[in-house]
């Protein structure tokens, strides 16, 4: 039977995805906008989005944390084109955007000792074998398959290379291990529900020794510079952005933010989203139409929740967009790149309700496609 009650909110997007609840766009503290980023009153904005996403992360001492252009893909890129060169490479990819970052590396870098370690979508690299006397680059949470990495285990304390990682649909949501991790990019838009168009870019020491150290032969385009006559620009990593950011999107962050610090901390963020993870996989054990992408339970991201259907593309299809049309999921799909299926977010800022009011509309939209 056709279920009744709908999801109070149906953004089930994975980006950029769901604001927080109770958003208003109304609330905002909006002083900044039509003032220049360059003020103090703009500056002053600036650097709090960076003290404070330092606070709650709960960052080691002398990390540097700061915002950057182009969302996290920008961050990423800013770290590939600065730091990569002195040391071989192992690039762990095992989805869409890990497989960017490679082709990025071989393809444009043009570098040479540069190892794949690749892996179909559903499964990780072999994390064991990986060489920590190269420079690592890997995605935390594969935002396009729903595999995450478990934990920190395998990265040692003592390393040559510097560990360059993807976390944006990670940070906020999942525990990360900070003191093994050099440089760490992400994005307001993803576990948030912030704006998009601006990364963030966390450096280790260990990151900003190389930066200073070390000066790529490629040309660097004006908004990756991070150095100045071989020293960090630490206005970068105090408000003083590289180019200019929407002032707008900058209220609508420090308030995610202020959100997180209400609701008990990133500790409070990450139970949220596990619980909406329970929710589904409670309803899969149930069900043998659905499954998920992820092989390992272990490995099953809580963010961006990748499931298959019993069911051909034109069904899958069929289904997402009957979803939509009752008005109970909208963007639910797989990503274009990832095998057919569907794409539900799970962090924090979705609430369990919601996801619990979804489970009837699943049943009943496969029923009608599996006709």
């Amino acid at each position: 039977m056709r279920p009744q009650v709908k999801p109070a909110n149906p953004n089930f997007s994975s980006g950029p995805c769901s604001k927080r609840p109770g958003y208003n766009v109304a609330a905002l503290e909006l002083d900044t906008l039509g003032r220049s980023h360059r003020s103090a009153l703009g500056k002053a904005a600036l650097q709090r989005c960076c003290d404070e996403s330092a606070e709650l992360l709960g960052l080691p001492e002398g990390y540097r944390v700061g915002v950057v252009p182009a969302s996290d893909t920008g961050a990423v890129e800013m770290a590939l084109w600065s730091l990569l060169g002195p040391r071989p490479v192992d690039v762990l990819h095992w989805e869409s955007f890990g497989s960017g970052w490679h082709t990025d590396i071989v393809k444009q870098l043009k570098l040479e000792s540069v190892r794949s370690m690749q892996a179909d979508y559903g499964t990780l690299p072999p994390l064991a074998e990986v060489n920590f006397d190269h420079d690592v680059v890997f995605t935390w949470n594969g935002t396009t398959s729903g595999v995450r990495i478990p934990n920190g285990d395998w990265i040692p304390e003592q390393r040559q290379g510097l560990t360059i990682c993807d976390a944006t649909s990670a940070v906020f949501a999942m525990e990360l291990p900070w003191e093994k991790l050099d440089v760490v990019t992400y994005s307001w838009q993803k576990v948030l529900g912030g704006e998009g168009a601006h990364g963030m870019l966390i450096l280790s020491p260990r990151a900003v020794a190389r930066l200073e150290s070390y000066t790529p032969p490629w040309p660097m385009p004006k908004i990756f510079r991070m150095t100045k006559g071989g020293k960090l620009i630490e206005g970068i990593f105090r408000g003083e952005t590289i180019n200019t950011p929407s002032m707008l999107c900058v209220a609508d962050y420090l308030d995610a933010l202020n959100w997180v610090r209400e609701i008990g901390g990133v500790a409070a963020a990450i139970e949220r989203s596990q619980a909406n993870l329970a929710v589904l996989e409670n309803f899969v054990e149930q069900h043998d139409w659905i499954d998920f992408l992820a092989q390992i339970p272990e490995q099953r991201s809580n963010t961006s929740i990748c499931l298959t259907l019993k069911a051909d593309k034109d069904q899958t299809k069929q289904f997402i967009k009957l979803l939509e049309a009752e008005g109970v999921a909208y963007d639910i799909g797989a990503y274009r790149d990832a095998p057919d299926g569907i794409r539900i977010w799970g962090g924090a800022t979705v609430e369990t309700g919601d996801l619990e009011a979804l489970l009837p509309w699943l049943e009943w939209a496969y029923a009608q496609v599996a006709q």
